[in-house]
């Protein structure tokens, strides 16, 4: 379905970020964006490009398809 991508991203880069223990404003300041469009990302809101996709799983040391998978991260 259309977005379903988009969604899975947003769920997986949430539960890393809570397995972390970071709140989305100090999660945002990590990966150097702004928390509203952190905000749009875990929703599933913002339709990333594969770059963005990488360049945010680079800077939290995953994968890019562990954050794109169904399943999740492996916390």
């Amino acid at each position: 379905m259309e977005g379903d991508l988009q969604r899975t991203f947003g769920r997986n880069l949430r539960a890393y970020r809570e397995a972390q223990g970071l709140s989305q404003e100090a999660f945002a300041e990590v990966l150097g964006v702004h928390r509203t469009y952190m905000g749009g990302v875990e929703r599933g809101e913002r339709n990333l490009t594969l770059r963005s996709v990488e360049r945010l799983a680079e800077r939290i040391g995953v994968e890019p398809m562990v954050l794109l998978g169904s399943h999740g991260p492996a916390l």
